[in-house]
C-alpha cells in the first residue's frame, strides 16, 4: 500500500451509539496528535451491508488504520479485519453482564484473519497504537509520538511524596 498525505486518517468505528462513550477516548488522543479521523456506527450484526462496503472500501477512502470498537459478541472487528487489507485495532467494550470479557474473548481470531486488540474499553491505547502505525510513515506523527513518550517518562515521579 502507498502511503502519501491523503491516506493518513484513522476510521474509528464501533457496533452502535452506546459505544460512543468508549470511542471517544480514541478521538481524544488522535485530536491531540492531529490525525485526521471519522467515525462511524458500523454494525456487524445489524448492518451488515454498511459494515461490507466500509470495510471494502476504507483504503481506497485514505484510511491507514481501523479502529473497531464493539461490545457482547464483538463480531465487528474481526469482520471488518477479513475484508480489509488495513490494520484493524479491536477495542472490547465492558458489557453489563460479563464486565467485557466476552467482547475480549470474542476478538481471538483465526490463524490468517490479524487483529490488534486493546484491553477492555481501551479506546485511547487504541488510538495511541494507530497514531504509531501511521508514525512510520508520516514523520510528523513519529516526532509527535517522540515528544509524548518522553513528557511521559518525565512526568514519572523518583520518589513518591
Amino acid at each position: 500500500m502507498k502511503h502519501n498525505k491523503l491516506n493518513n486518517k484513522v476510521a474509528i468505528i464501533m457496533g452502535s451509539q452506546s459505544d460512543y462513550s468508549v470511542m471517544k477516548d480514541c478521538e481524544k488522543i488522535l485530536r491531540i496528535f492531529k490525525i485526521k479521523f471519522q467515525t462511524s456506527i458500523v454494525s456487524a450484526h445489524r448492518t451488515p451491508k454498511r459494515m461490507f462496503e466500509f470495510a471494502t472500501s476504507a483504503e481506497k477512502k485514505g484510511f491507514a488504520v481501523i479502529c473497531a470498537g464493539a461490545g457482547m459478541a464483538a463480531h465487528l472487528p474481526g469482520m471488518v479485519a477479513s475484508l480489509t487489507n488495513l490494520p484493524v485495532i479491536g477495542v472490547p467494550i465492558e458489557s453489563k453482564k460479563l464486565k467485557g470479557l466476552d467482547s475480549l474473548l470474542s476478538m481471538n481470531m483465526p490463524n490468517g484473519v490479524p487483529l490488534a486488540v486493546m484491553p477492555i474499553n481501551g479506546a485511547f491505547n487504541a488510538g495511541l497504537y494507530a497514531a504509531s502505525i501511521i508514525g512510520t510513515f508520516d514523520t510528523r506523527i513519529k516526532s509527535n509520538l517522540d515528544r509524548w513518550k518522553r513528557l511521559q517518562t518525565l512526568s514519572v515521579k523518583k520518589k513518591p511524596k
